[in-house]
């Protein structure tokens, strides 16, 4: 009986600690935050995709409420993010010939974004920083069958790599 008490005890102390802790098991740390102030990254890219904006911050939000326990909140904040879409650029990565002597055309293209991103953490001002953060995404074919898609792909990765750097240092 000694023994199961004593089992007790260090599981409750274990569970206490560990929830407790500001470490994620994501590997994220937001020691000292309880807050977080994510504002709207605007398009300031020279192509603007109207929903963009839109997408890409709700995207940083969903990311860092399904990681952390911090809220979100609007105003004053123990962190924030901010910053802007300044690129929106599709390329040719790759040239196809034609057969009838006509100029060649892209084969593969590449889409990138890039977003310029402010951090401002008041818990540890070293943690602070300002960043261009690029990602891209190949496809062939029309991009208006599969710019949506592309965004998504291309938001998935910039959101990851953003939330790396503020909560993960890496």
């Amino acid at each position: 009986m000694k023994r199961i008490f004593a089992i007790f005890i260090a599981m409750s102390v274990l569970v206490l600690f560990s929830s407790s802790c500001s470490v994620s098991l994501s590997g994220a740390s937001t020691v000292g935050l309880k807050t977080i102030n994510v504002g709207f990254f605007e398009n300031n890219s020279p192509l603007v995709v109207n929903y963009l904006s839109q997408q890409f911050t709700e995207a940083l939000k969903d990311r860092i409420r399904s990681t952390t326990s911090l809220s979100i909140v609007q105003g004053d904040a123990n962190a924030s993010l901010s910053g802007s879409i300044t690129n929106y650029v599709i390329e040719p990565i790759s040239i196809q010939a034609t057969n009838n002597n006509v100029a060649p055309i892209a084969g593969a293209q590449r889409l990138t974004i890039t977003v310029n991103v402010i951090y401002t953490n008041t818990v540890d001002k070293k943690l602070n920083f300002t960043q261009a953060f690029p990602a891209h995404a190949d496809f062939t074919g029309n991009i208006a069958d599969q710019e949506q898609k592309l965004i998504t792909t291309i938001n998935k990765q910039l959101t990851e790599d953003i939330f790396n750097k503020a909560f993960a240092n890496w």
